[in-house]
């Protein structure tokens, strides 16, 4: 490989327009003067519309447009696509979903019509002026209250409120290790729902012409969401361009298609000419997709020494109600793919049911399923280590996998890990030894301090497959065309860094380009850290096809053998001599037919598919330190050290931020954060960041990351993805140093001041 940029860390380019206030997010490209779409949305999370009636809405000033599920209907619209495919015990239920309520509605926020007007204040005005009589009926709320016999039936194709049966593993191997066993320890699990809540809401400006639809939108899979869209309307994809500029996050939340980019194409459609919509916030909270919500059961099986010998899991995924692009594939095959984590455990069984609840759909969120199956192998664990008496490291360090390749109990191929490790590492950085008199100290203060460990296995690819091309542009520039996107990646400072190494040409000669549906030939999207894995080496592939067909042009300008040349510096030479061609010129040379070989096409631009379905294996050992004011239960997270493995680092720097931004949501989680409902009316009790708690600058210590490379051999360029692994590794990490705290005590997700201080008392109330 030539030497170049690779390992090097670099800043973001893209920092310096983000800065400085001149990035290109959706909302900032509408034009002066385009109709403003405004959503009417149900009050009621579960209700019959007796009669909706839009009359004095259509009349008011500056109305131009009024869509109901009715108007949708009319327009012959198939219902939102589940595309996810997983292997159910019996069929998936997927009920019809429309981009605008027809009869029912079936969870609050769901949209019921659209108005397009002159301006937003106008939009607003007549969204109020709609009329609409609800019928409320009996709401369902949660997975637990959905399956009692005498729940409200959400959908009469789904009879019990159930939409599948999944399991995974070898249930007769799993049952015998468990009768086996010297040990078994058993806890309830509970992953408890959250909300993305990206910085940029979503938005979206619409427009028709000339039989084609064009869909400016915040997203992060613009291939995957026109299928979906060319689905919805019975048209060819060719009828659709989708594309994206710079995206404020996504976080999985941003990869599916939603009800109104469907309604807001409809009204582009019928008005002929462009539509916008911006989301506010309160309807990301109400009308985007909420994420993990497990409620379930999971036991450990150790021998007499403390070995693993079989872990199963049973739990109720909430779906919320309706199934969303991805949300039956997280609980199940993402789940599937990380449970059991960096361990060697032989046997593994995982059950899960899929229900529907009035709710907000469920979908992917930043780990997508991973970060619940670590978090219930660590729960388990730890409260192995616990009921044995044993040090937590020492017993992860005994089981964690340590010959490759090695093959999971639930099928995953793993080509090289440093498990064990990590765990040395964590431990010869963690001053463990000094923990004693640290907890001491804050004994005496009156605090309770709490040390925890825990490890984290990533499974890395997200969908398979992935296109990439290299073109020479007419400025000079070579621009670099993926099918993956960059949603705050820095995948736009980090393709140029290998491929300047790659070809031997300047990182700031290359061009990034993503997220357009007529610029990308093909593309998954990101999700599930795949870009450099996926996305990477099918750019890999492109420049070596490139660069063998550049190879027989300069051999045949050069008049040498292709054997003769070396490459090197950008430039092809004849070895031995100091005749050279270097790619731009060659670039230039081969858009002239008479200067090509006999039988070479015009042009160096090359395209590729990687058609590899190979997955990553990203890992990490943490460990965090917090001390709890026994007065208030509120808990202070004093450090956290995390030593992880990504594979080859392309931009250490970069790679430390997505870790750091991936830490602060699982930490967000573990201490803060939790979707809430009232339990009868089924309104939401958590609809902006009022009543959501964010993490803030101040509820987290500085984060001490330590990486390690470790490259895999299932890509050119040894890496193993690191976009989700920070929300995966954190939340076990702080609720076990939370509970150590506690003396051990059982604690659920978010570990709320309120929360804790119930232990507490509870503590003093049994001693």
């Amino acid at each position: 490989m030539p030497e170049g940029s690779i390992g090097v860390s670099r800043r973001r380019r893209e920092d310096a327009r983000f800065l400085t206030g001149t990035g290109r997010f959706t909302a900032d490209l509408i034009p002066p003067g385009t109709p403003r779409s405004v959503i009417l949305r149900s009050p009621h999370a579960h209700a019959r519309i007796r009669r909706l009636d839009a009359t004095a809405a259509r009349a008011m000033p500056g109305v131009l447009l009024v869509l109901t599920g009715a108007d949708l209907a009319a327009e012959g619209l198939a219902p939102l696509p589940c595309p996810v495919k997983v292997a159910t015990l019996g069929p998936l239920i997927i009920p019809p979903r429309a981009a605008l309520a027809v009869d029912t509605v079936r969870h609050v926020g769901e949209p019921v019509a659209l108005v397009v007007a002159t301006t937003e204040a106008a939009a607003i005005d007549a969204v109020e002026a709609i009329d609409v009589d609800y019928a409320p009926l009996p709401a369902a709320i949660g997975a637990a209250v959905a399956l009692r016999p005498e729940a409200p039936q959400i959908w009469t194709e789904a009879p019990g409120n159930l939409a599948f049966r999944f399991e995974r593993g070898d249930r007769a191997a799993t049952e015998a290790a468990f009768a086996a066993a010297a040990h078994v320890v058993e806890c309830r699990i509970v992953n408890q729902r959250i909300h993305a809540a990206p910085i940029e809401p979503r938005a979206a400006l619409a427009s028709f012409a000339a039989g084609r639809f064009d869909l400016l939108h915040t997203g992060m899979g613009v291939h995957g969401t026109r299928a979906q869209l060319a689905e919805v309307f019975r048209l060819p994809e060719a009828a659709f361009r989708l594309h994206c500029p710079d995206v404020g996050g996504g976080f999985g939340m941003k990869n599916f298609l939603f009800p109104e980019y469907v309604a807001l194409c409809v009204a582009a459609r019928r008005l002929g000419r462009p539509v916008a919509w911006v989301a506010t916030g309160a309807e990301e909270f109400q009308g985007a997709v909420h994420a993990r919500d497990h409620d379930g059961v999971a036991r450990l099986a150790l021998d007499a020494e403390g070995h693993f010998l079989g872990l199963h899991a049973s739990y109720a995924a909430d779906l919320g109600a309706y199934c969303s692009a991805n949300g039956p594939g997280c609980p199940t095959n993402s789940v599937s793919t990380a449970i059991g984590g960096v361990y060697a455990i032989p046997a593994v069984l995982l059950e899960v049911r899929g229900v529907f609840t009035n709710t907000v759909p469920v979908d992917a969120y930043r780990g997508a399923g991973k970060p619940e199956a670590n978090y219930l192998t660590e729960r388990l664990v730890e409260a192995a280590a616990r009921a044995l008496g044993v040090d937590p490291l020492a017993i992860r360090r005994q089981n964690a996998i340590a010959a490759f390749p090695y093959r999971s109990a639930t099928g995953m191929l793993m080509d090289t890990g440093r498990f064990g490790a990590n765990l040395v590492d964590l431990e010869a950085l963690a001053d463990r030894a000094g923990f004693a008199a640290r907890r001491a100290a804050s004994e005496a203060a009156g605090q309770r301090r709490g040390l925890g460990i825990a490890c984290f296995l990533e499974t890395s690819r997200g969908a398979p497959q992935e296109w990439a091309a290299v073109r020479f542009a007419a400025d000079g520039m070579v621009d670099l065309a993926v099918g993956t996107q960059s949603n705050g990646q820095g995948l736009e400072t980090s393709f140029p860094q290998f491929a300047a190494q790659w070809l031997g040409l300047p990182e700031e000669r290359f061009r990034f380009v993503q997220a357009d549906t007529d610029s990308v030939a093909f593309g998954n999207g990101h999700g599930g850290a795949r870009s450099l894995h996926v996305g990477g080496t099918a750019l890999v592939m492109a420049m070596e096809a490139m660069l063998e067909k550049a190879r027989r042009l300069a051999a045949h300008l050069l008049q040498a053998a292709v054997a003769e040349l070396d490459f090197a510096g950008g430039a092809f030479r004849v070895r031995g001599t100091d005749r050279g061609i270097d790619l731009p010129a060659l670039a230039l040379a081969a858009r002239d037919p008479a200067q090509l070989p006999e039988g070479m096409a015009p042009g160096l631009d090359t395209e590729a598919k990687n058609l590899s379905e190979l997955v990553t294996f990203p890992s990490g050992a943490h460990l965090a330190e917090v001390e709890i004011d026994s007065e208030t239960g509120v808990v202070t997270l004093q450090r956290y050290l995390a030593v992880d493995d990504y594979g080859r680092l392309i931009n250490p720097l970069l790679t430390e931020g997505q870790v750091q931004g991936g830490l602060a949501q699982g930490i967000g989680q573990a201490l803060l954060e939790r979707i809430l409902h009232a339990p009868d009316s089924g309104q939401l009790l958590t609809a902006s960041c009022m009543d959501y708690a964010l993490p803030r600058a101040d509820d987290l210590p500085p984060l001490t990351i330590v990486l390690r490379e470790d490259p895999t051999g299932s890509n050119p360029l040894g890496v193993k993805g690191v976009g989700q692994a920070g929300a995966i590794g954190a939340p076990q990490t702080v609720m076990a140093a939370v509970r150590d705290a506690l003396g051990g005590a059982e604690l659920a997700m978010p570990a709320t001041p309120e929360a804790v201080w119930r232990a507490l008392r509870a503590a003093v109330a049994g001693a």
